[in-house]
C-alpha cells in the first residue's frame, strides 16, 4: 500500500516507545485540551443559540411583527385601518388593541400592570396567547362582563384564582363632590396564561376590548393594530413599504425596534463568548508547540540520519507538521463529536443535574427563562472545528522549522 514518506514517519512518530511515554502523555494532554475547548465551544454556543430562539419565540408569541396607530398614538376608526391591510401583500392578520398602565389591587396586595384590551375573536390571528392558557378560554372575555385573564405570576403573586374578585385603579380620574379620585372598576378572574417568560406571566393582563375603551375612556378609540407578517425577519422592509402605502396618516413600527437592542445584546454576547472559548481552543493548539520541541529533541539523532540518507529540510518539516496536524485532527474530531452530543442533549443533562443536586440553575423569577434551551446550527460546528484544525496546523510551524535546522554533523560527532 502507498504510503508517503513523511506520512509514515509523522505517523510512526505518534506512537510512543517507553523511554518517551513522557512525551506521549504531553500529546495526549494536548488532544484533550483541544477536544474539551471545541466541545465547550460548540455548546456554549449553541445553548444562546436556543436562548435567542426561544426569546424570539416567547416575545413575538405576545407582541406582533408590527404595529400601526394613529398621529397621536390611537385609532378613531380601526376598522378603516384593517380593511386597507387586508389585501396588502405579507400580511397575514391583524387585531385592535387597547394598551394601558393600571395597579391592581387583591385583598392586601397591590402590582402594577400592563393591562391589554383585546378581540378575542381577533387575537389568535396575531399572537399565540390562545395556545398559552392555563386556565380558562380568550373567549371567556365577555363584553360588559368585566372579565381578565393574568399571567401566572401575576395570579400567584395577588393570590387570586379563577372567579375570584379584584379591583383594576386607571390612572384616570373621576369628579365626585367628595373630591378628584382614581377610576376604579371589579374584574372577575376568568383566565390565567403561562408564556414562561417572567416579563409576561408577571406584568400582563388582558381584558375585553369594550371593557378597555370604557375603563381608560376611548369610546370607539383604539391605541392601534397589532399586524402579522408573512415573515418576521423582513419586517423592517415590509413596514417601511407599509408606511409609504399608507402615506402619513399612520405610524407603522416593527418588533425590531421595540426589541432591537436586546437581540443586539445577545448577538454582541454570542461574539464575546466565541472569542473567549476559542482562546481556550487556542491554548490547548499551542500546547502543541511544547509536545513537538520534545519530540523534535528527542528525534535529533533521528532527524540527523534521515537527513544523510537524503531526506530534505523541507521533508523534515513535513513530518512534523503530519505529527501535530494528527494531534489536531483527533483533538477537533473528539471535541466536535462531544460537543455535538451535548448541544442535541442538554435539555435532558441539565434537569437530571438539577433533580439530583437539588438546585435550579435558572430561577423563573430571575431570568427570562426557566429552562436551558439548546439550538444546533451546524454552521457553527463547522466554524469552530475549521478554526481549531487551522490553530493546531499554526502551532506546528515553529517545531517543525526548528527540526528542519538540524545540522547532521554536529548531531553525529558523537554518536
Amino acid at each position: 500500500m502507498f504510503k508517503p514518506l513523511i506520512f509514515y514517519i509523522g505517523l510512526r512518530y505518534t506512537r510512543a516507545k517507553r523511554r518517551t511515554q513522557f512525551i506521549s502523555f504531553i500529546t495526549l494532554t494536548s488532544v484533550l485540551g483541544i477536544a474539551l475547548g471545541v466541545t465547550a465551544l460548540i455548546a456554549v454556543l449553541s445553548v444562546m443559540n436556543g436562548f435567542e430562539a426561544e426569546l424570539r419565540e416567547r416575545i413575538l408569541g405576545m407582541t406582533s411583527h408590527a404595529t400601526a396607530t394613529g398621529k397621536y398614538g390611537q385609532l378613531d376608526n380601526w376598522q378603516d385601518l384593517e380593511r386597507k391591510l387586508k389585501n396588502y401583500p405579507h400580511v397575514e392578520g391583524t387585531a385592535p388593541f387597547i394598551n394601558g398602565q393600571v395597579m391592581i389591587n387583591a385583598d392586601r396586595r397591590v402590582s402594577g400592570t400592563m393591562l391589554t384590551g383585546i378581540l378575542p375573536e381577533y387575537e389568535s390571528r396575531v399572537s399565540e396567547v390562545a395556545d398559552k392558557m392555563k386556565e380558562g378560554k380568550l373567549s371567556d372575555l365577555v363584553p360588559g362582563e368585566y372579565g381578565i385573564i393574568l399571567g401566572v405570576e401575576l395570579a400567584n403573586y395577588l393570590g387570586v384564582f379563577m372567579g375570584d374578585k379584584i379591583t383594576v385603579i386607571s390612572p384616570q380620574i373621576n369628579s365626585t363632590p367628595a373630591g378628584i379620585v382614581p377610576r376604579m372598576r371589579r374584574f372577575t378572574v376568568v383566565g390565567i396564561f403561562k408564556v414562561g417568560m417572567y416579563e409576561y406571566d408577571r406584568n400582563m393582563a388582558m381584558i375585553h376590548l369594550d371593557d378597555a375603551a370604557k375603563l381608560f375612556r376611548l369610546d370607539d378609540a383604539v391605541s392601534g393594530l397589532r399586524i402579522k407578517l408573512d415573515d418576521l425577519f423582513n419586517a423592517p422592509k415590509i413596514t417601511r413599504a407599509l408606511s409609504n402605502a399608507l402615506y402619513d396618516d399612520y405610524q407603522v413600527s416593527d418588533w425590531t425596534l421595540a426589541h432591537n437592542n436586546f437581540f443586539r445584546a445577545i448577538q454582541t454576547e454570542k461574539r464575546v463568548m466565541f472569542i473567549i472559548l476559542l482562546l481556550i481552543v487556542a491554548v490547548a493548539a499551542f500546547n502543541i508547540v511544547s509536545t513537538l520541541v520534545m519530540v523534535v529533541t528527542d528525534k535529533r539523532g533521528d532527524i540527523a540520519i534521515l537527513k544523510t540518507q537524503g531526506l530534505t529540510s523541507r521533508s523534515v518539516m513535513g513530518i512534523f507538521m503530519v505529527l501535530g496536524a494528527v494531534i489536531g485532527v483527533v483533538g477537533t474530531a473528539l471535541g466536535t463529536v462531544g460537543g455535538v452530543l451535548l448541544a442535541l442533549n442538554v435539555e435532558t443533562i441539565v434537569p437530571a443535574i438539577e433533580k439530583l443536586f437539588h438546585v435550579q440553575f435558572m430561577a423563573a423569577d430571575v431570568y427570562y427563562i426557566s429552562e436551558l434551551p439548546s439550538k444546533l446550527v451546524w454552521t457553527d460546528v463547522y466554524v469552530i472545528a475549521g478554526m481549531a484544525f487551522l490553530l493546531s496546523l499554526l502551532a506546528t510551524i515553529y517545531p517543525a522549522w526548528q527540526a528542519a535546522k538540524v545540522n547532521p554533523a554536529e548531531v553525529l560527532r558523537y554518536e
